[in-house]
């Protein structure tokens, strides 16, 4: 496969139209699906259904989108890396971040960071920690911060100082808003929604102890934002963390006994980095060290 073909199919599959896509690629539309033909013929399935109005990727097709993006976005990466070589430090830091109260001390050193080198950018992309680290396994960040639990032994990583709270947001009209803390007795007539990681879901369950059983699940959600909004639309109450005011509507109640989660910044061990990243790579290091009164564990 060809970079360039590659190409051609994600704007073909944006565009759901080839004659579309060809005048955006500047080509003609015979040679466009003539490209695609032979993609089709070297992978031996067909992506695309072919429709009166427009083009409709198959499940063949779903999964050439995916690895298709990730091809062409970490060699547009590494192109970024190579052209940057030897001058003065600018270029493109990708990190993958969950939702954490670590983000405070990650932006704290992407502030300080960027003070020292201005023609530095971030990109940050948002996830859960499983998301997250597939995406540092095939390259496409160069660091994740991840709240646990969570595998890292094939990681190095800095270990934050700040722990995330765990807890559960409530409309300020419900009962439980009026506790100062919520037990697994509490939770258990209520319509719950949580995190869909399996790791996370093994935490709560020996939280829960013997209520684990009694409790209605309404729905599970990987990012916190969404599951604001399903409690406001009274869906049910959503188990997460402390991040402060999501909502004027909603109030965090934490669980008692209390639970906690460590968060880390991790990268692949071992890899071969850019002179900018391991720039950020120390200064990082530094400020956790400084911040923990010790050294950087994991690396």
């Amino acid at each position: 496969m060809e970079l360039r073909v590659l190409r051609y199919f994600l704007a073909v599959a944006r565009e759901e139209n080839i004659t579309r896509a060809a005048a955006l690629l500047h080509l003609t539309q015979p040679t466009l699906s003539r490209q695609l033909m032979q993609l089709e013929e070297e992978l031996g399935g067909k992506l695309f259904r072919r429709s009166q109005y427009r083009i409709v990727l198959t499940e063949d097709g779903m999964l050439l989108r995916r690895r298709a993006q990730e091809i062409v976005e970490l060699a547009e990466k590494t192109e970024q890396e190579f052209a940057r070589r030897g001058a003065e430090l600018s270029g493109e830091i990708s990190i993958g971040a969950g939702e954490t109260r670590g983000m405070n001390f990650l932006s704290a050193q992407v502030r300080s960071f960027r003070a020292l080198h201005p023609q530095v950018r971030f990109r940050i992309h948002s996830a859960n920690a499983d998301d997250i680290k597939e995406r540092l396994e095939n390259g496409l960040l160069d660091m994740g911060l991840l709240v646990e639990p969570v595998e890292i032994g094939r990681y190095a990583f800095l270990r934050l100082p700040q722990r995330d709270r765990w807890g559960v947001l409530v409309p300020k009209d419900s009962p439980l808003a009026q506790l100062d803390g919520v037990t697994p007795q509490d939770l258990a007539p209520w319509p719950l929604l949580m995190s869909s990681r399996y790791q996370v879901v093994t935490e709560l369950e020996s939280w829960f102890g013997d209520q684990w059983n009694h409790l209605e699940v309404a729905g599970t959600f990987n990012l916190m934002l969404n599951a604001v909004n399903m409690v406001e639309n009274g869906v049910g109450i959503a188990m997460g963390f402390d991040l402060g005011n999501l909502s004027d509507q909603l109030r965090f109640v934490p669980l008692a006994p209390a639970m906690e989660s460590g968060v880390v910044l991790a990268w692949k061990k071992d890899q071969v980095f850019s002179p900018l990243v391991n720039e950020f790579h120390l200064h990082i290091q530094s400020a956790g060290a400084q911040t923990a009164g010790t050294q950087p564990a994991g690396v």
